[in-house]
């Protein structure tokens, strides 16, 4: 009896701490951490969420930057804070990459975080060099079949998600096309106008400029749906592969066991910050669109994203980083 009548006074004192928390949240600086460095597009987007956070909330949100270890090093500094509510990670696709590609991680990117909410979702762009012949997906893959092994794709990275779309695309069609990896984007938009490189899956943020001026052309968008900067550009899906479909996207998480009521306060905060029409606009800049979802939704969400990139991993061969 003793033991239940501890077992409920413990609770209370736990639900008491909660609501008082919620009643006098925040009354400090908040901190969103962000796995790259200043001036990037996920740079740019929390520094947008967070002028519109610091307005609602009444203080300060202070943006940090952690770049290194492909966005490990800023995940596990927000896995290991406490959860009150004043640490943040806003990141990106790779969070539900990172497992499947990487050795070893010292943080659980589901376990060891609470998701909020899913900022945006950012549309990739095959493209390939004005010279090059093929003037839609089917003709590419058709040279691709013709000559296995010949023609070759600029990539960033290996396990980021231009790289790992390119890969889906070639288990999809079951076609053999050589990475070529390079250091950063500039010296990949760089081989790609000079034609070191046929080809290339880039943010169509990035690559849309370029091929309005003629130095690329777009062959398909990679997501479910068409962009509404290049809406005549079809979908991979619409060009044969039915289902087919991968985006990058960024959100934003806190430490596990943060409690709901704050989690449902910033959710609430970002969702109507991505209502605000001047928000919308410079999110729309980057080729990207809002979304704001739900803590469940963008549970669901990052579940299946893991799944997702560990079955394609493994179809890919993709080899495991250290």
């Amino acid at each position: 009896m003793r033991k239940i009548v501890v077992a409920m006074a413990c609770a209370m004192s736990l639900l008491a701490t909660a609501s008082g928390m919620a009643q006098t949240y925040p009354d400090k600086p908040i901190k969103i951490i962000v796995p790259f460095a200043p001036g990037g597009a996920v740079d740019s987007l929390a520094r947008i969420v967070g002028a519109k956070l610091q307005e609602a909330m009444k203080q300060p949100v202070i943006i940090e930057n952690r770049p290194g270890a492909g966005g490990n090093i800023a995940a596990d500094a927000v896995a290991k804070a406490a959860p009150d509510g004043y640490t943040f990670l806003l990141t990106t696709v790779g969070h539900a990459i990172s497992p499947s590609i990487y050795k070893k991680l010292s943080y659980d990117p589901i376990a060891d975080f609470t998701p909020i909410t899913q900022i945006i979702s950012a549309s990739l762009l095959l493209v390939v060099n004005p010279k090059f012949p093929a003037q839609d997906l089917d003709g590419l893959l058709k040279i691709a079949r013709e000559k296995p092994g010949a023609l070759n794709y600029g990539s960033t990275g290996v396990g980021n998600p231009l790289h790992l779309t390119m890969e889906m695309l070639k288990v999809s069609a079951k076609v053999d096309i050589q990475m070529v990896p390079f250091r950063g984007d500039a010296p990949l938009n760089q081989a790609l106008v000079q034609g070191d490189v046929e080809m290339a899956v880039s943010p169509l943020g990035t690559a849309a400029p370029q091929v309005e001026a003629g130095g690329l052309r777009a062959i398909a968008v990679t997501g479910a749906k068409r962009s509404a900067l290049m809406p005549d550009v079809k979908t991979i899906a619409e060009q044969g592969f039915p289902g087919f479909s991968t985006d990058s996207w960024q959100g934003l998480f806190a430490p596990a066991r943060t409690p709901a009521t704050i989690v449902a306060k910033i959710q609430q905060e970002i969702a109507t910050a991505l209502q605000d029409q001047g928000v919308v606009k410079r999110i729309n800049s980057f080729g990207s669109e809002p979304v704001g979802s739900t803590p469940d939704q963008f549970r669901a969400f990052l579940k299946a994203e893991v799944e997702k990139y560990a079955r394609l991993v493994k179809e890919a061969n993709v080899p495991a980083q250290d």
